[in-house]
């Protein structure tokens, strides 16, 4: 154990389990650095806005960062913990509830934002030391510091109403990977500080209120972006033949613009389901599920992808309906069907996003093609669930493949019925080989 007074102090050994981290105050947010000491992209940044880390290894949950040490990619070397500047603790916390680390933490004079200390590795291992360095100018400032380009918004002439005041804080627009990268991920959203919102006009100005602009955007041809009447999904309702994981029901449907909460109503019985989901514009959209306490448990999509269109599985509970909440500016639809009408991967499939896929084939080598985002970055991952025989989804589902960035590659993968539970940010294609 290990305590200081907000400066760095000799580091301390921790152990490579799930660390519950926390502060004392909202705020506490991380940043997953590379050996260069940067991220890789924004999403290497977890906070409220963007709670939970591709990996899954970082999540942020009430006023406390879950890490699992354990299960940090190799790329990342070092995880930074900051937020608001004020007195106070950052303790971390084993399963046990044994506390492994105890830093004390002093508000640096003249600062808005602190990072309060890191874990690194070593020989191994993980270490944790306390920093307790601060930024005068605040958030802005600090994440910069680790590779973070941070864009302010462009004033415009506006009438009505007037302007934001000019001496509060610059609002952060987006964020990227520096150098150059497009900003992708509001920071506003963040309760570090009391960021400037946007005026009225330009919020509007930001909003698509007509069909989708015909400028163009990286969705493929062949997965082409939500149309005008904006149903949850391009393709038709059908069933794959012979699929037995998951009840058999009439599709449930829901639309909207902006932030909402969903109730499916009792169509939809208890077990794994197929949620749809499609997000016009540019803007973020986020869908999480309530869980009986009515809050967010976890997330189901998470994302800045322009023209959304993705799909995931979750479990309807039994007690209670299944609730969504939905957190987005622009127009929005989802629909929970069966997740036997999920598309079936056969040959060769195109897609866009996220996606939950059915393969009941044999053993095969699966070749993908990620395409990434314009500037290089976006994540790429792929979860198994063998279903046969089961009910249930599995709590601990084989990853078969975890990447960052544009990429060729090629995985193989047992032989079906599966549940492939596939997130990319970006355009990308699977061409399945079964092996003879």
């Amino acid at each position: 154990m290990m305590c200081g007074m907000g400066h760095t102090r000799e580091s301390s050994w921790v152990p490579s389990v799930t660390l519950l981290v926390g502060v004392g105050n909202e705020g506490i947010s991380a940043l997953l650095l590379g050996a260069d000491g940067r991220v890789r992209g924004d999403a290497d940044m977890v906070f409220e806005g963007q709670p939970v880390h591709p990996s899954g290894a970082v999540r942020l949950t009430k006023q406390s960062l879950s890490l699992a040490l354990h299960e940090v990619e190799p790329e990342v070397e070092r995880i930074v913990i900051a937020g608001p500047a004020a007195s106070g603790s950052l303790a971390a916390m084993a399963p046990d509830r044994q506390v492994v680390v105890a830093w004390l933490i002093a508000r640096p004079d003249d600062a808005e934002a602190v990072v309060y200390g890191e874990f690194f590795r070593e020989s191994g291992g993980w270490k944790f030391t306390g920093i307790g360095k601060g930024y005068a100018s605040g958030l802005a400032e600090l994440v910069t510091a680790y590779g973070v380009e941070v864009e302010a918004e462009v004033e415009k002439e506006v009438e009505q109403p007037a302007p934001a005041p000019a001496d509060g804080p610059v609002p952060l627009t987006g964020v990227a990977k520096a150098p150059g990268q497009t900003p992708s991920r509001p920071l506003a959203r963040s309760p570090w500080q009391a960021l400037v919102a946007p005026s009225a006009p330009a919020r509007a100005a930001e909003e698509v209120v007509g069909p989708p602009s015909p400028t163009p955007s990286p969705v493929p041809t062949a997965y082409p972006p939500v149309p005008t009447a904006y149903p949850p999904v391009e393709r038709p309702y059908e069933l794959v033949e012979g699929w037995e994981f998951g009840p058999v029901f009439e599709p449930f449907t829901a639309s909207g613009k902006g932030g909402e909460v969903v109730t499916v109503d009792g169509r939809v019985p208890p077990g794994p389901v197929l949620v749809e989901a499609a997000h016009e514009g540019k803007n973020y959209f986020g869908v999480f599920p309530l869980n009986k306490f009515n809050k967010d448990d976890d997330y189901l999509f998470n994302t800045t992808l322009p023209h959304f269109t993705g799909s995931s599985v979750i479990r309807a509970p039994g007690d209670r309906s299944l609730r969504l909440r939905v957190d987005s500016r622009n127009r929005w639809a989802l629909r929970v069907s069966p997740v036997a009408s999920a598309r079936r991967l056969t040959g060769t499939l195109r897609g866009y996003g996220p996606e939950a896929l059915l393969f009941t084939g044999g053993a095969a080598d699966l070749r993908v093609h990620f395409e990434g985002k314009e500037d290089g970055s976006g994540y790429v991952g792929m979860w198994c669930h063998e279903v046969a025989g089961r009910t249930t989804l599995l709590t601990h589902p084989d990853l078969i493949m975890n990447a960052t960035g544009a990429l060729a590659h090629t995985v193989p993968i047992p032989p079906g019925p599966l549940l492939l539970l596939f997130s990319a940010d970006g355009a990308w294609t699977l061409t399945v080989r079964e092996i003879d």
